[in-house]
């Protein structure tokens, strides 16, 4: 097990959240997959208690801690792509799969992890600060799933083909 690893609580379902970021994202697998010993508050002997998988290179174990506690946008994962292909890709992996869109490249999993699906078009314009940060950042605001050739007009200070 690495030093430091993201411990994520699910209800019941931490196999099957793993399985299906291992199957969306690079870098991604389920390294293990660990039974109860015992019977404990939310589950029986022999039930899955813990999975060890890794999300896009960052190591994550998932725990079946059963209903007490909730995911919250207070933590998500935030994925880099580089185009508006992968954009959708994973934007509709997540939120055809059960997951709901929110805003400015926020969606939720099924599971309530909060994901962000930033094109690296929008993180490099908020970087260059100034008017061409403002311009993508209120082209953003607009948005829920980030629309790659908005961004690149709004830092030109143009608006999108076909806007």
């Amino acid at each position: 097990m690495p030093k430091n690893t993201i411990c994520l609580w699910y209800d019941k379902d931490a196999e099957a959240a793993a399985r299906f970021y291992a199957g969306v994202f690079p870098d991604s697998a389920v390294s293990a997959v660990h039974r109860a010993p015992g019977d404990y508050p939310s589950g029986k002997e022999g039930d899955v208690l813990t999975v060890d998988f890794t999300v896009a290179g960052i190591p994550c174990l998932g725990l079946n801690g059963g209903p007490t506690f909730k995911h919250n946008e207070a933590f998500s994962f935030q994925i880099a792509t580089e185009d508006q292909a992968e954009t959708d890709r994973y934007w509709n992996a997540i939120v055809g799969n059960g997951g709901t869109e929110s805003a400015c490249g926020w969606c939720k999993d099924k599971w309530g992890i909060s994901w962000q699906i930033t094109p690296r078009v929008l993180t490099e314009a908020l970087a260059a600060g100034g008017a061409e940060a403002k311009r993508a950042f209120a082209a953003m605001m607009e948005m829920g799933k980030i629309d790659v050739a908005a961004i690149e007009a709004a830092r030109r200070g143009r608006p999108a083909a076909g806007a």
